[in-house]
């Protein structure tokens, strides 16, 4: 399991020491966002032949690392909390900020597993975790893990799996721990599960089980970069609602 965890620090750190390249727009994005955000900054390169710089991290670190003065032009986060957190600090430019997407969160077990189970109230996890863990992102800081962690609470099953948890530092180090078959369950979003072949989703948590899973995009007070809001706006474009949406988002905002 420490190798998993190591792995998930470097996935966290990583980006944030490479992604300030001069020029380009240097977009903090929601780990989960990873894949599609990647396509959809080709598709903004090869039609406009402007060139972003993207860091995926858990979105807390990604705010943190903007409060502290890391130099980005625009931040998605994957939940309300950390850009409202960035907002009341003023660094949020005043006007753009849009709520970009939706998702939903499911258990999900490595893909050759024989599990099986509907998520309900009182659901029966505990005993189907075994004597392994649930992989989840970190339950008090990173949305997927709260997200994860009040569904739990809601449907009765928290106080059952919280001293089982294997918390990492994102989502998709979360993803990695079941891709890997290092945990026999964790909770991740559908985006993550449809992205990892190694992983199969058990059940979707009932909506009304969590807070709405809401993508807020925004471009940052300190940006300089005039192209900034170019590429948030791109981000709202036909072309890039047909990459959301294939990669299993729900698109929220959407210009013609």
């Amino acid at each position: 399991m420490a190798s998993a965890f190591c792995l998930a620090a470097a996935f966290l750190a990583a980006p944030l020491s490479s992604a300030f390249a001069e020029g380009k727009v240097t977009v903090f994005a929601a780990a989960s966002l990873k894949d599609v955000l990647d396509a959809v900054a080709k598709d903004w390169a090869a039609e406009t032949g402007k060139e972003t710089s993207l860091a995926f991290a858990g979105s807390s670190a990604l705010a943190k690392q903007i409060e502290q003065g890391a130099p980005a032009d625009i931040f998605i986060s994957a939940d309300l909390q950390w850009m409202d957190y960035l907002d009341k600090a003023g660094l949020v430019a005043d006007g753009s900020r849009v709520n970009l997407l939706a998702n939903r969160i499911v258990l999900i077990a490595p893909s050759d597993s024989a599990a099986s189970i509907s998520i309900a109230k009182n659901f029966p996890l505990a005993g189907l975790l075994g004597d392994g863990r649930l992989a989840m992102a970190n339950t008090d800081a990173v949305p997927a893990g709260v997200y994860g962690k009040a569904a739990l609470e809601s449907l009765g099953v928290w106080a059952s799996v919280k001293d089982r948890v294997a918390q990492a530092e994102n989502v998709r180090a979360a993803l990695l721990l079941v891709s890997r078959a290092e945990a026999p369950l964790g909770i991740v979003y559908e985006t993550d599960a449809k992205a990892d072949p190694k992983v199969k989703s058990l059940d979707r948590f009932p909506e009304a089980s969590h807070p709405a899973i809401v993508y807020p995009a925004a471009l940052l007070k300190s940006s300089e970069n005039p192209e900034a809001a170019s590429f948030l706006s791109y981000l709202q474009s036909p072309k890039a609602y047909d990459r959301f949406t294939a990669a299993g988002f729900t698109v929220l905002s959407k210009t013609n």
